[in-house]
């Protein structure tokens, strides 16, 4: 229980660009302290004397000089930013300024200023003996070596972010570790059954919001504790309100009164979705960047046909991943129902194969990778893909004009002109 929600937590705070700094800036002040530590342990007569002028120029040097290359990497990203937004799609924000390289470096910068700024005061006012300055100048050099690294590194790392195929990337990333939790047979690490019928107790939101995380550990205790079971209604991602049920709780003793407070606390809620354990959020995101690819402003089938392919891999590789087996053992009180293959082949591949019914290239790319779908998988998998594969055949029967341009699309498609059986 608290793995799953600690996990979670520190995911988000590590999409807060002030949370590292301010962590780096506790560390500097501390490291600072230390040379009166070195002082309490009688290091005089054995470490050299470093007279406070040389350690004073150094702290100066630093002082004057982090604080404008903290401004300079504050624009960077900024600019890095603005670019992802408006190359890729919105919803990479959170991905992007989550980057650990350039938080890092960020951190580092304003870390060695407050680390300069500390350690000048205290020589000014005689804080330090012998032990303690020799300690200072130790540090202060070990500063400005990493300060160095980190300004090198991070020159490689900020020329790729915000750029498209770095976002793309990094959302492919953050997919595959959601699509990781949804194993067919334990979905979220429950239990994967179908929904009950009858009865049960509906438990509610107190407020209309996104659901970011399901903590199953604290539902799972709480079913135990309570012998009950916990048919969890909503996935991470939905929209939920008051009116909507969270959960269904049964319960062999219908007269008994439950509180849910602990199974509504469970259910994290926010504004906006989360890539945590939405994967079906990874890949709209994906779809947008094609989508956005797409447009007639920009034509670049090229970034469309590579986010294509990555989204068909990744749904591949989570449906035959699941076939292999798993030895991990769900959860015996909650029930999650399992994805849809449906909806995902709809939110990977449905506005993409609208938006590029022009592009005969795309056109073919899209058949290609819908087919990577369709042999070797599961039989909900293999139709849903074999009807989406269907409808950008006949999207692209009816729009385009010039025969050989649809002879190369059903081509791709197989020859393959009845309808598959619906879903």
């Amino acid at each position: 229980m608290i793995a799953s929600r600690l996990k979670f937590t520190v995911d988000r705070l590590r999409q807060m660009l002030w949370v590292k700094p301010l962590g780096y800036a506790l560390i500097a002040t501390a490291v600072v302290f230390l040379g009166q530590v070195a002082d309490n342990l009688a290091l005089q007569e054995i470490v050299p004397n470093i007279s406070p002028g040389t350690i004073e120029k150094l702290l100066t040097v630093i002082s004057a000089s982090m604080l404008g290359v903290a401004t300079f990497a504050v624009a960077s990203m900024v600019a890095a930013y603005a670019s992802a937004g408006g190359n890729a799609t919105p919803r990479a924000f959170s991905l992007i300024i989550a980057d650990g390289m350039s938080q890092t470096a960020l951190s580092s910068f304003v870390g060695a200023f407050i680390f300069s700024i500390v350690g000048l005061i205290a020589l000014s006012v005689g804080y330090f003996g012998i032990a303690g300055r020799f300690t200072l100048f130790v540090f202060t050099l070990i500063t400005f070596a990493w300060v160095i690294v980190t300004f090198v590194r991070w020159v490689d790392n900020i020329a790729r972010l915000g750029r498209l195929g770095d976002t793309i990337t990094k959302v492919e990333h953050a997919t595959r570790k959601a699509f990781a939790q949804w194993p067919a047979h334990a979905p979220l690490g429950a239990a994967a059954v179908g929904p009950r019928t009858g009865g049960g107790i509906d438990v509610f939101a107190e407020k209309c919001a996104f659901i970011q995380h399901i903590d199953i550990d604290c539902l799972e205790k709480w079913a135990n504790d309570n012998e009950a079971e916990v048919l969890v209604f909503s996935h991470p991602g939905a929209l939920v309100d008051p009116a909507r049920p969270l959960a269904k709780v049964f319960s062999d003793n219908a007269e008994r009164g439950f509180d849910f407070d602990k199974v509504r606390d469970a259910f994290v809620l926010g504004d906006a979705r989360s890539y945590s354990s939405d994967p079906r959020f990874g890949l709209i995101a994906l779809s947008e960047i094609a989508s956005r690819a797409l447009s007639p402003g920009i034509n670049d089938p090229g970034t469309a046909i590579d986010v294509t392919v990555r989204m068909a891999k990744i749904i591949r590789d989570w449906d035959t991943q699941d076939w292999i087996g798993n030895p991990y053992e769900p959860r015996k009180r909650v029930i999650v129902r399992a994805l849809e293959a449906a909806d995902i082949i709809e939110d990977a591949f449905g506005a993409i194969s609208k938006d590029g019914v022009d592009s005969v290239e795309f056109g073919v790319w899209l058949q290609k990778s819908l087919s990577l779908l369709t042999i070797g998988t599961s039989q909900k998998l293999s139709c849903a893909a074999q009807q989406q594969a269907f409808l950008s055949l006949e999207r692209a029967r009816k729009k385009l004009d010039f025969a050989p341009d649809f002879k190369r699309i059903e081509k791709a498609y197989g020859d393959k002109l009845e309808p598959y059986p619906p879903i």
